[in-house]
């Protein structure tokens, strides 16, 4: 058997070994060397979460040199930042390295304060050069819809840059006439690559969706400075239930062709009254954390002619008994209404109204019964009382008055319920104890109750 040449063996380990050292000073030049958490795992290989923190390191790059006034919207990571998850984070995160930003999922969502940023069409080209893929979706702006005009231009409502496998979703938050920020929904045009992005993983574009103004605060995540909301809980909250309905501009616009609305100055200063009673019964009611949303003719007219009906003489609320608070009464007296009446009890058919010059303010509490949800009413001089029956719903946020409003998201369900299938003809003549499709006679409370529960002012 032939002698190994020992000059030769030890001529190659120490080729290998400089080839070996050589790779590990170009990784640690390339990526450890920069400012920034450790990228390299333990093995001296990039790991999943390495490309992805990668990724988000050389965007938000971009994003500060243009100027963007973007914050971190992405769900999962938010999530993270809880109080009870960062107790918990030692053991929840896999990666020590990148604990925040690095999901487990192939998507981190940004969001950008599109009112803050004059469109930059370097800011593309500059992404493109970095390496990034780049899908832009526009939509129209329906800032500019209106009764007179229905077609607005567009705007750009989604960019999503891809790079190494990993997306980068940036949703334009718009502001609205109501103090609002608002999203708009996701539409793939059929030129569209639908394999561009996981879609179906992105926490913006399903629906249209509405936020309140979030403050921000810069933090450092996995060595990155972002700015994030400074109330998490709050955003994530907001993000569980921002769906947002548009006003049906074209179809109210062909409403008013065949019922032309009231232009006298007695409709004009109902209107103007309306609007003021709705903001204040807002703000009141988010004083005490109490949800409501448009019901009955308030929201008919929201939905058929996107304002209200100048002959309903009134505005009508709806509000959930859970969320019934005691002091309900009290927050709208301090707030300049006159209690009218009080109808029913929390435990059935509660109702109250309240007088603010001429204009009435109705707030029906609603109670869940299986497959059906209901309010009550109750005819003073008779004890009689009645039940409106709709199918169950979830809430919306809508624009009416210049004020972001709740309406039930399956509205045209909830006002066929209440109205029938003819709701979208005007009926002037209205008796609440027949009219509705959806009344039903339930009883009469005792005689010995009426004191308590039929209080009229």
């Amino acid at each position: 058997m032939p002698r190994v040449n020992r000059t030769v063996v030890l001529t190659l380990l120490i080729v290998s070994s400089s080839v070996f050292l050589l790779f590990q000073l170009y990784y640690y030049r390339k990526y450890v060397s920069q400012p920034g958490p450790y990228i390299l795992s333990r093995t001296g290989h990039l790991t999943a979460n390495d490309l992805q923190w990668q990724t988000v390191k050389k965007f938000l790059g971009l994003a500060r040199h243009f100027g963007l006034p973007l914050f971190l919207a992405d769900t999962a990571a938010l999530t993270l930042l809880s109080h009870d998850a960062l107790r918990q984070r030692d053991r929840l995160v896999r990666e020590p390295h990148c604990s925040f930003l690095c999901t487990g999922r192939p998507v981190t969502s940004f969001a950008l304060h599109a009112n803050l940023w004059k469109y930059e069409p370097g800011f593309l080209l500059a992404a493109e050069q970095k390496g990034f893929e780049l899908l832009e979706l526009r939509g129209e702006d329906p800032r500019l819809a209106s009764l007179d005009n229905l077609s607005g231009e567009e705007i750009p409502l989604h960019f999503l840059f891809r790079l190494h496998g990993y997306v980068i979703q940036v949703v334009f938050l718009y502001e609205r006439s109501g103090n609002y920020l608002w999203h708009g929904a996701l539409r793939l045009k059929s030129n569209i690559d639908r394999s561009f992005a996981p879609f179906k993983l992105l926490d913006y574009g399903r629906y249209s969706g509405s936020y309140d103004r979030p403050e921000l605060v810069l933090t450092v995540l996995d060595g990155l400075d972002v700015r994030i909301p400074r109330n998490v809980s709050h955003f994530l909250s907001e993000h569980r239930q921002a769906r947002f309905l548009e006003c049906r501009y074209r179809d109210a616009r062909n409403f008013l062709q065949l019922y032309p609305d009231d232009s006298s100055p007695e409709a004009v200063e109902f209107r103007r009254k309306v609007k003021s009673l709705l903001h204040l019964a807002a703000r009141t009611l988010a004083q005490l954390d109490v949800p409501f949303w448009l019901s009955s003719g308030t929201c008919l007219g929201w939905f058929r002619q996107c304002s209200v009906i100048s002959y309903s003489q009134d505005v009508d609320i709806g509000i959930f008994i859970e969320d019934f608070r005691s002091d309900i009464v009290a927050a709208f007296r301090n707030a300049g209404l006159s209690l009218k009446h009080k109808f029913g009890k929390v435990g059935d058919s509660l109702e109250l109204s309240f007088q603010s010059d001429d204009v009435k303010l109705d707030i029906f509490f609603f109670y869940d019964d299986g497959d059906v949800v209901w309010n009550g009413g109750t005819q003073a001089k008779s004890g009689k009382k009645f039940k409106y029956i709709f199918p169950r719903f979830s809430l919306c946020w809508a624009e009416l008055l210049e004020l972001k409003v709740r309406v039930p998201c399956e509205t045209l369900d909830y006002v066929t319920a209440n109205y029938g299938s003819t709701w979208n003809v005007p009926v002037r003549s209205w008796d609440w104890k027949s009219s509705p499709s959806n009344v039903q006679e339930n009883g009469v409370w005792p005689p010995s109750e009426w004191v308590e529960l039929i209080q009229v002012y």
